[in-house]
């Protein structure tokens, strides 16, 4: 019994100090940027060593991915969230577009998961990591879209690429002060241009 609390009391101070590291480095790679960012100011601001830092993230880019990861996931969940099994294919899809959307707007995301992301992770890594939250939660909407005969049948895989880039550049225009209302009325076409007459 005292063996197992001990266990757990040493993976509940792993997974605080984990957490304290990445809430710190989200904060800075969103003000800052991850080039302008260094370690020190990292450990600094979790109020931690560095020692910390290396024992839980290989370098910076390790901790980047993280918190790279943390937030994608973020972003599947509100779109899971929206898209509730009662709802038609269609209105599933609609709904997790909007959220996806609404999601993108908490500060320093579209930063993240659009920019820097890419850039410092390089695009094979940022695909899988889109393909295991946003991008798999877009996938299963068509999916059950086509399946429920309520779209064209067209290859999953490239639509989601095609239909996610689409829904990236939306979150960019709208963060550089476009219209949400437009991009989404647009979206929204989109999708119904792919439903079956």
């Amino acid at each position: 019994m005292q063996q197992e609390s001990t266990r757990r009391s040493n993976r509940d101070r792993t997974e605080a100090t984990r957490a304290e590291l990445i809430a710190a480095a989200r904060e800075l790679f969103t003000r800052k940027s991850y080039a302008e960012t260094g370690t020190p100011e990292i450990v600094a601001a979790a109020g931690l060593t560095r020692g910390a830092l290396y024992h839980h993230f290989a370098d910076k880019q390790a901790l980047f991915a993280a918190v790279v990861e943390q937030e994608a996931a973020a972003v599947a969940r509100e779109i899971d969230r929206a898209s509730k099994p009662a709802l038609s294919a269609r209105d599933a899809l609609i709904a997790g577009s909007n959220a996806y959307l609404d999601a993108m707007r908490t500060p320093g995301r579209t930063r993240l998961l659009l920019l820097d992301g890419p850039a410092v992770l390089g695009r094979a890594r940022m695909d899988a990591i889109d393909n295991r939250h946003g991008n798999r939660t877009l996938r299963e909407g068509l999916v059950a879209a086509m399946r429920a005969r309520s779209m064209t049948k067209l290859p999953a895989e490239a639509l989601t690429a095609l239909l996610a880039a689409a829904f990236d550049r939306a979150a960019l225009a709208i963060e550089a002060g476009a219209s949400a209302e437009d991009y989404r009325a647009v979206l929204t076409a989109l999708m119904d241009g792919l439903s079956r007459a």
